[in-house]
């Protein structure tokens, strides 16, 4: 039998180094050593410099952010890099922002070329009644919403949005997070104008439906149609955060900790249920097919690992061990146990 435990799911996904190269200014505006602080961060491994049209492995993140309120001594570490940054353009993404019409289309444009900043992205746009949410979430493999990387971001994003009107009056009428409560809100307090709810289903600026019609006072039509068909070519270059990797990613993500369906995942992604159907039949696939293939090779990668059967199965989102077995013997033709019997015979065979 042929399989690989270490077999890749999907290719890894990749981020823009833009955020990198704020984070090293603000870094050092609030005296702490960048290259230091991510050598701490990283314990010594060696990192490229974060150059202009550099592509970063998106699920080294959580390594920087989660080791940075130790490093620096600052539990509220995430709003002061984010107080510090001042949000300019570094990339298609950031001019195009600046060049659109209205708040309405820098956000168009935001949500569609999410993904040239951070194929972890699951950014959208949601209009409710008088008010729209800007859902912001950003997922990694295996952990959960960072406090201090979500924090940083709302605070860069609430400062984009507001420079796109450039006229020093946006301000939010909410904000969610998904991470829990900390236990001091004096700063988000401070920063945002207002105490976030946590502990929410997503990370979310919500503010003013009006505000989407406000003019832009650095609007360039001309120079807007550019740069969206400059990021549309630059988006379709990235592939490996084209849809069947983010679809795949998505289930690698949320398998074990939510219901994994269709209507959730299209939901995440931005497109409509038929939309993602029709996108993935294109690409003679389909969600089931993805959904299996994500399972199978979690639940091999498990088995070889050593984990209980129960929690394996538990693991690849089976609440019961009966249909996880049917469903094991459907993609490997053979039970768990027998499955990691020929592993460990196939590990002990000399070469």
């Amino acid at each position: 039998m042929n399989h690989d435990p270490h077999n890749s799911i999907a290719s890894a996904l990749t981020h823009s180094s833009t955020l990198r190269r704020l984070l090293y200014e603000a870094l050092a505006e609030l005296g702490l050593d960048p290259t230091d602080t991510y050598r701490q961060a990283y314990q010594g491994a060696v990192l490229a410099p974060p150059l202009f049209n550099a592509r970063e492995d998106h699920d080294n993140a959580p390594r920087f952010w989660q080791a940075l309120a130790g490093i620096s001594g600052d539990v509220d570490i995430g709003l002061h890099l984010g107080e510090t940054m001042q949000p300019r353009p570094l990339d298609v993404v950031g001019y195009l922002l600046l060049a659109s019409r209205d708040l309405g289309q820098a956000l168009e444009g935001f949500v569609r070329f999410q993904h040239i900043l951070s194929g972890g992205f699951a950014a959208r746009l949601e209009l409710d009644g008088e008010q729209v949410r800007l859902i912001f979430d950003l997922n990694y493999r295996g952990v959960g919403s960072l406090r201090q990387q979500m924090e940083c971001l709302a605070l860069l994003l609430q400062k984009m949005l507001a420079s796109i009107n450039n006229d020093g009056s946006f301000r939010l009428a909410g904000l969610d997070f998904r991470h829990p409560a900390p236990r001091r809100l004096s700063e988000h307090r401070r920063l945002f104008g207002l105490l976030p709810r946590f502990a929410q289903a997503h990370d979310a600026l919500i503010f003013p439906r009006a505000w989407l019609g406000r003019p832009s006072r650095s609007a360039n039509p001309r120079l807007f149609a550019v740069l969206w068909a400059q990021a549309e070519v630059e988006l379709a270059e990235l592939e490996e955060n084209q849809l069947l990797n983010r679809v795949r990613y998505w289930l690698e993500v949320n398998i074990g900790v939510q219901l994994c369906d269709l209507p959730r995942c299209a939901k995440a992604l931005g497109y409509s249920v038929g939309g993602l159907q029709r996108a993935l039949a294109e690409q003679q696939q389909s969600f089931r097919q993805l959904h299996d293939e994500v399972r199978r090779l979690r639940a091999q990668a498990l088995l070889d690992s050593g984990l209980a059967i129960r929690e394996v199965a538990r693991a690849c989102g089976f609440a019961e061990l009966s249909p996880f077995y049917r469903a094991f013997k459907r993609w490997q033709g053979e039970t768990p146990q027998g499955f990691r019997r020929q592993s460990v015979a196939g590990m002990a065979r000399p070469d």
